[in-house]
C-alpha cells in the first residue's frame, strides 16, 4: 500500500519568511513544518526518509517544546532533535532484527516494510504525550492550547506544569497518535497482527509488553539522550539557567577563572593539554559543591563520588575506557617535578572558546593504569545502549542503502 522504499527525496525547502512583526516579550511564533525541519541537522536525519508527512505533523505538534525540562533535550527545539534522533536509531537497530521473530522467511520478507514503518512510527511518538500534560501552553489571546485541539496557529508561550506526573506521558500517547497517523496508514499497519499488537502496547505506553518492538524504542531512546548528554557546550548553555547540567558548567567556567590554578610548575589544581582538561578530582568536587551551595542553589550532591555521578551522567566529563569518572594519571612538569593525582577529564571546549583557550601545558599527563584501591567507589554509570552513540556533538549513525528507509 505504502512505497516506502524510494528515491532518496529532495530535501525540504523552507518558504519565505512571511514579514516579521514584533512579538510581546516571551511569545513565540509558530512555524511550518517545512522551516522547522530546515536545519543543516535535521536534514541530515530526514535524507533517507521517504514518507515523511507524520514526522512533518510531528514538527508542527511539537514546535519549539524541549524534550524535558532539566535533563536531555532541554532547550528550544529540543523534542523535535529527540524524536528525531531515535526515529533514527531506532531503525539503526531494526537492521540487525529479522521481523516478525521467528516467521519463515517468506513472512519477514512480506512484512518487512511494514515492521520497519512500526518502528519508526512507535519511535516518533514514544514521548508525545508530554505535550499534553507536562506542558501548560497559552496562546497570545490568554486562551490555553492543548494539542488536540491541532497544530498551533497564533504566537504562544509555555512552562511546565508543576503539579506533572512522571511517566504520565507514556500513557497519554493515545491522545495524539491519530494527529500523525491517519486513517490509511493505521488501515496498513493493521493488517499485520503480529506487530499491530504490540505497536499498541507501545502507543498505550506498555513497553513491557510490546516485545522486540518496545525494545527497541528503549534502546533508541537510551542512545538518543546517551548521545544528548555527550558534552555539547552550545547546547548546555541553550538549557534553561535553572537545568542542572547548566548550573554545573556555570559553575566550573567561574571556578577555572577565578579559583582554580592551572599549568603550574608543581602542584596545580589541574592541567591543561592538547586533547583535555585534567582536573585533581577532589578539589574541583569540593570547590564546585561549595561554590554552588554559595549561590543557594538547591539539588547540589552531598558527596564526591555523587558529584562524580552527576557529572558524567550529564555529559560533563569524559570517562575512562572501563566507564569509570576518575582517571589515574602522572603528571610531570619541565622542572623535573612528578606527582600521581586522580583527575577528572573533560573536553576544553566546555569551558572556553577556542580563541580564548589558555596555553597548554608544557609537560605531561601520563595515564597511569595501575588500578587504585578506590576507583571502584569512584566510578560513575555510563548508559547502556545497543549502538554507539555520537560524541560531542558528532550526528547520529546515518546508514546507507534501502533497508531501513521509510
Amino acid at each position: 500500500m505504502l512505497s516506502l522504499f524510494q528515491r532518496k527525496r529532495p530535501p525540504v525547502t523552507a518558504p519565505s519568511p512571511a514579514p516579521a512583526t514584533d512579538l510581546p516579550k516571551g511569545l513565540l511564533r509558530p512555524e511550518s513544518a517545512a522551516s522547522l525541519l530546515a536545519t543543516p541537522r535535521r536534514q541530515k536525519l530526514l535524507e533517507h526518509i521517504w514518507q515523511r508527512t507524520p514526522l512533518e505533523r510531528y514538527a508542527e505538534l511539537v514546535q519549539q517544546f524541549p524534550a524535558s525540562e532539566s535533563h536531555h533535550h532541554a532547550y528550544p527545539g529540543g523534542m523535535l532533535d529527540h524524536g528525531l534522533e531515535i526515529v533514527a536509531y531506532a531503525l539503526k537497530l531494526r537492521q540487525s532484527h529479522l521481523l516478525p521473530l521467528g516467521a519463515s522467511p517468506e513472512d519477514q520478507a512480506a512484512q518487512s516494510e511494514a515492521w520497519t514503518a512500526a518502528v519508526a512510527y512507535a519511535a516518533l511518538l514514544h514521548d508525545i504525550g508530554k505535550v499534553a500534560v507536562d506542558l501548560l501552553v497559552e496562546l497570545a489571546d490568554g486562551s490555553l492550547w492543548h494539542p488536540w485541539h491541532g497544530p498551533l496557529h497564533q504566537s504562544y508561550r509555555f512552562r511546565y506544569r508543576e503539579d506533572r506526573k512522571y511517566r504520565l506521558h507514556s500513557a497519554a500517547t493515545g491522545l495524539l497518535y491519530r494527529q500523525l497517523l491517519d486513517g490509511p496508514l493505521l488501515d496498513w499497519l493493521s493488517g499485520y497482527p503480529s506487530l499491530w499488537a504490540p505497536l499498541l502496547y507501545v502507543l498505550a505506553g506498555q513497553y513491557e509488553h510490546a516485545g522486540v518492538l518496545g525494545e527497541l524504542v528503549v534502546q533508541a531512546d537510551r542512545a538518543s539522550v546517551a548521545q544528548e548528554l555527550g558534552g555539547d557546550p552550545a547546547r548546555a548553555m541553550a538549557a534553561p539557567k535553572h537545568a542542572l547540567q547548566r548550573k554545573l558548567l556555570d559553575g566550573l567556567r567561574y571556578l577555572l577563572k577565578e579559583q582554580l590554578k592551572l599549568n603550574q610548575p608543581e602542584a596545580s589544581d589541574g592541567w591543561l593539554t592538547e586533547d583535555g582538561l585534567w582536573l585533581v578530582s577532589k578539589t574541583v568536587s569540593d570547590k564546585l559543591r561549595a561554590h554552588l551551595l554559595s549561590q543557594g542553589i538547591d539539588g547540589i550532591p552531598a558527596n564526591n563520588t555523587a558529584v562524580f555521578n552527576v557529572l558524567q551522567d550529564h555529559g560533563m566529563l569524559q570517562p575512562t575506557s572501563d566507564g569509570k569518572a576518575v582517571w589515574r594519571a602522572i603528571v610531570t612538569s619541565t622542572t623535573g617535578w612528578s606527582h600521581s593525582f586522580t583527575l577528572l577529564r573533560l573536553a576544553p571546549a566546555l569551558i572556553w572558546e577556542s580563541g580564548e583557550r589558555p596555553a597548554p601545558f608544557a609537560g605531561t599527563v601520563e595515564i597511569d593504569a595501575t588500578p587504585a584501591e578506590n576507583d571502584a567507589s569512584m566510578s560513575a554509570p555510563v548508559p547502556t545502549v545497543s549502538v554507539n552513540p555520537a560524541q560531542g556533538g558528532q550526528e547520529p549513525p546515518i546508514w546507507e542503502g534501502d533497508s531501513t528507509t521509510i
